[in-house]
């Protein structure tokens, strides 16, 4: 795409100067009417000026952003955070059963939670590997099992027991998914507790704690 460039000449302005300064030398701009002339004549220069020296104008090609470059790894984690957290929604959507859909809407929230903060935090990829790379899917993989058998609309002694043993592990993993989110404040925890106990020691040998024991003595 092409952008329009335009500098404008510097030669008028210099025009109104050379006139002050001829008026000023040689014929003296003391009076009102002196300055009314002069100005009106450094106008007209200006003018004359643009006529003689106008503005160059050009056309050339706008530069074009550079790409921010992207890490493949946060992409990747954005695009499977679409697919897992649109699944358990529409699972959500098909499974009629009232508790089971209870469990998939605190899931989901958990799953959204976990993806939002790695992606802010990269360097917590690790920490949650084994959780995107089995927990989650292998849940959604037994949910899907789950809704199949659910829309055949009949039982069966297997079909039952295999509905009965999802629809209780979902309460194991909605709470493993509670725990996966927790787990990645472990290092805030860890320097928040090794600032307290720096600081409740040093409370102590300055005599300002008042006889307090500090937190994790007895």
């Amino acid at each position: 795409m092409k952008v329009t460039k335009r500098k404008r000449s510097v030669v008028p302005v210099y025009l109104i100067a050379l006139t002050w300064l001829i008026a000023t030398f040689l014929f003296g701009v003391k009076t009102v009417t002196g300055y009314g002339v002069t100005a009106a004549v450094s106008v007209l220069a200006f003018f004359v000026g643009r006529l003689l020296f106008p503005d160059q104008v050009w056309e050339e090609e706008a530069p074009q952003p550079a790409p921010e470059p992207e890490d493949p790894e946060v992409a990747a984690l954005q695009k499977e955070r679409e697919r897992a957290v649109s699944e358990l929604r529409r699972l959500n959507e098909n499974i009629a059963d009232e508790e089971i859909s209870a469990r998939l809407s605190h899931m989901e929230a958990a799953t959204d939670r976990i993806f939002d903060h790695v992606l802010a935090h990269p360097e917590k990829r690790s920490v949650v590997r084994r959780f995107m790379d089995y927990y989650l899917p292998t849940t959604i993989k037994l949910l899907n099992q789950y809704d199949r058998m659910d829309q055949l609309g009949m039982g069966g002694e297997n079909i039952t027991a295999a509905k009965d043993k999802i629809r209780a592990m979902l309460e194991t993993v909605s709470a493993a998914f509670d725990k996966q989110f927790d787990s990645l404040f472990r290092d805030e925890y860890m320097d928040i507790s090794a600032e307290i106990t720096v600081l409740e020691q040093m409370m102590q040998q300055e005599g300002l704690t008042g006889g307090i024991q500090p937190s994790g003595q007895l």
